[in-house]
């Protein structure tokens, strides 16, 4: 039976970065941990705001936290309270008694097209099922929208318990083009889940949003040959 290679990790090193900027020799499982917390406590936090995801990046005992949200307003807040209130939280959590102080550091990246953002576009489409929205029209929609502002290709998926079946199946909607194993191939994959009253339904979606090609080769420019002109000798 085939699998199915996650489109992200399968283009890491390629065309994908990591999330995760650091080196670690002693304590690595401690601070992936701590990657994952810090993580869980941003979306927490962060629920209402379209956060997409979040990078990390140490330095000695600076961690940089950048958050890409397609509404950066509301994580700023007001004069800045809120990315201030939210700095501090995220220092309290990390710094542990004994050891050395960490400090935190919030970049704020603005997502200026959720519609072409995968995670976002399954999130959208999961708050509509909550809302009771049919979920036929919310895929649709997330399609059409997509297109039109220049994707090459789009499919979403939803599976669970679908109009409060009893039976659970599995419906999609696709549009445009989606090379899962070309490696230059620049695809996002998001996932999320919609909590209704018949219990869950996962929410997926891929988004192809065009081919990315290694900087072209410049050649070899070739060094003009110098003939030299002994004298006659007579």
């Amino acid at each position: 039976m085939g699998r199915k290679v996650h489109p992200y990790g399968f283009r890491l090193g390629t065309i994908k970065d990591w999330q995760a900027h650091w080196f670690a020799e002693k304590g690595y499982t401690e601070l992936l941990h701590e990657d994952l917390h810090l993580r869980r406590l941003v979306l927490q936090e962060l629920a209402e705001a379209g956060v997409s995801k979040v990078e990390i990046e140490r330095a000695a005992n600076l961690v940089s936290v950048t958050i890409h949200t397609a509404k950066p307003g509301i994580v700023i807040g007001r004069g800045g309270t809120k990315v201030e209130a939210l700095r501090q939280m995220l220092e309290a959590e990390i710094n542990a008694p004994g050891r050395p102080p960490k400090k935190v550091r919030l970049n704020i990246h603005e997502i200026r097209q959720p519609e072409l953002d995968a995670y976002l576009v399954a999130r959208n489409v999961a708050e509509q099922i909550e809302k009771r929205v049919a979920y036929k029209r919310a895929m649709k929609q997330a399609v059409s929208r997509a297109l039109k502002l220049g994707a090459k290709g789009i499919k979403v998926t939803v599976a669970g318990r679908l109009a409060g079946a009893e039976m659970c199946r599995r419906e999609w909607e696709r549009a445009g083009r989606l090379p899962l194993q070309t490696l230059r191939a620049d695809i996002d994959f998001g996932q999320t889940e919609a909590h209704t009253t018949f219990g869950r339904i996962g929410v997926k979606a891929w988004i192809y949003k065009g081919d990315i090609l290694p900087p072209p080769k410049k050649a070899p420019v070739p060094t003009p040959k110098v003939e030299s002109i002994s004298p006659a000798v007579d």
